[in-house]
């Protein structure tokens, strides 16, 4: 009994992969002071530097392994891979355009940020910008700035009773629908994550892209740039539009195509825009910044007082949550490692990793031919698929990878090598059991089923090509696996070839199936090679896990 207490205590102080330790954060642009405070609170060591040139933040990030950043600051690919020490990179904000997130991705570096920070001030942002666009506010006001009085000059038109169509109903969509709906405007929108049934929650009718078009008076856009979206408002989309369209775009520059606006606005199709953001910034396009019928601001949506002190507060602490191995609210590149660090699914990942081991270990090196099933049973693993997969990815691709592996970047190599990965679920776990996963492999011309569950807290290895242990494995520490003829004599003369090399903390085996049975033995410590058991078995592994 002790032995096995001994093993749960070793599992239970592993979660290297689910949780981090940060010594030092640098901020690189201008955050509020609380964010500084909040990180030194909870002991960890924040230096602020502003205004650093790509080759002097190149230089400087080699000493951090934390980044804090606001738009200023671009990390590129070439900053990350400076970054030896690197585990985290926070946005103090929405976007994360100045971010390589797929660099980071393969770095194992988390990137994350503040998703609900401002969202009243860029919704606020975008309400003030489509009443100055309706009643051409700026403009009368540098007329009269010049000492002009243009009274008829600058005729409106009213909000109440017109079409507001809202791409992109997260959280600044929905906010601006409310605050427009109490003008009078019919709200419609898309978004192709946020259903009809939640967007008619608070009041906007769900349409496809090309039902929208024709019906709105106003358009904004609450989007990031992706390439799915980048154009999205452009030479396809502004003639199925209304004649006289307005659009909005206090989001990211490059949603809206500017030289396709330009001759909207040129040709009437277009009868105005109000722009916060651009696809350069600065913007240098006069033609679209000079002409009369646009209202422009300097990328002022999250630019408010309240709006910078939250960002600054909500990345600290996301950062020390994270630390702390409680959550990972706003990571963009880590649903598996968010997921894992659930106190539930802590030990899951534990076992999806170690499966993934084991199956390295008797298939070899995984390759563009490998082929992987996973499976998961039982309800409290129906939407395990996702981090359970990683997991999975993160222990088979392990001795192979070119770099350390987490749950951030398994994913990334698993891609790369191109080994495909089929995730499945079924209702009910196999008998005596709550929940389970299983393995199928096949790679390098050899197949093996693996299958394994929690018991307590601690993952356990269950069967082997459906020869299942006599009491389970507990998938930590180092484990020697193998196949034999027989039972006793094998374990003796198994036994004999360890004496002198390490201590026996438990062993297990199963029963006879086709005249062989598996054996596995944990090990105090890893032996130098398995060549002393070949000769008593017929295949044999070493692992630690």
């Amino acid at each position: 009994m002790s032995i096995c207490h001994n093993l749960i205590r070793q599992f239970c102080g592993v979660y290297r992969n689910m949780a981090f330790s940060l010594q030092k954060v640098l901020i690189s642009d201008n955050v509020a002071p609380g964010c500084a405070e909040i990180l030194q609170k909870n002991g960890i060591a924040v230096e602020t530097k502003t205004k650093l040139s790509k080759d002097e933040l190149i230089k400087e990030i080699q000493n951090y392994d934390g980044l804090i950043v606001r738009s200023a600051t671009k990390v590129t690919a070439d900053v990350i891979d400076a970054a030896k020490n690197l585990k985290i990179i926070g946005r103090a904000g929405t976007g994360v355009d100045n971010i390589d997130v797929n660099a980071a991705s393969r770095q194992g570096i988390i990137v994350m940020n503040t998703p609900g920070g401002n969202t009243m001030s860029a919704a606020e942002h975008t309400c003030c910008m489509i009443c100055s666009l309706s009643r051409n506010i700026p403009q009368a006001h540098m007329s009269m700035n010049e000492g002009r009085w243009d009274r008829s000059k600058f005729m409106g038109h009213e909000l109440y009773g017109k079409t507001l169509a809202i791409i992109g109903l997260g959280r600044i969509g929905k906010e601006v629908a409310l605050r427009m709906q109490s003008f009078g405007m019919t709200t419609i929108g898309y978004d192709p994550i946020i259903p009809a049934k939640v967007s008619a929650e608070f009041g906007v009718d769900w349409m496809e892209l090309e039902h929208l078009w024709p019906k709105a008076d106003y358009i904004t856009v609450h989007v990031p740039l992706i390439p799915q979206t980048k154009g999205l408002i452009g030479e396809k989309s502004f003639p199925q539009c209304k004649k006289g369209v307005r659009v909005v775009n206090v989001a990211r520059g490059g949603v809206i195509d500017e030289s396709a606006l330009v001759t909207a606005l040129e040709s009437g199709q277009c009868g105005g825009a109000a722009l916060d953001v651009f696809e350069e910034e600065p913007p240098t396009n006069k033609a679209l910044i000079q002409n009369p019928l646009v209202v422009t601001t300097p990328h002022l949506g999250a630019s408010t007082k309240e709006a910078q002190v939250r960002v600054a507060v909500e990345i600290a602490e996301q950062f020390v949550d994270a630390v702390n191995g409680k959550s990972l609210v706003g990571a963009l590149n880590a649903p598996a490692l968010a997921n894992a660090l659930k106190e539930e699914t802590k030990p899951w990942v534990k076992v999806g990793e170690g499966l993934g081991v084991l199956a390295a270990a008797l298939t070899g090196k995984a390759n563009s031919q490998t082929e992987i099933q996973l499976t998961t049973y039982g309800g409290e693993l129906k939407e395990a698929g996702s981090f359970l997969q990683a997991a999975v990815c993160m222990g088979l691709l392990k001795e192979q990878a070119t770099s350390a592996l987490n749950l951030v970047n398994a994913a990334v190599f698993n891609k790369e090598i191109g080994i495909q990965v089929n995730v499945s679920h079924q209702a009910e776990a196999p008998a005596t059991l709550t929940a389970a996963v299983s393995v199928l492999i096949k790679s390098n011309n050899t197949t093996y089923k693996l299958s394994g569950t929690v018991l307590g807290s601690a993952p356990v290895l269950c069967e082997i090509d459906g020869a299942t242990f006599v009491s389970a494995v507990v998938l930590s520490g180092n484990l020697l696996l193998y196949k034999s003829e027989s039972n006793g004599a094998t374990f003796c003369a198994v036994t004999c070839a360890l004496k002198g090399n390490s201590q026996i903390m438990s062993y297990s085996s199963t029963a006879q199936t086709d005249s062989s049975m598996w054996g596995a033995i944990q090990l105090a410590t890893p032996l130098p090679n398995v060549d002393g058991v070949k000769p008593h078995v017929k295949n044999v592994v070493q692992l630690t896990i």
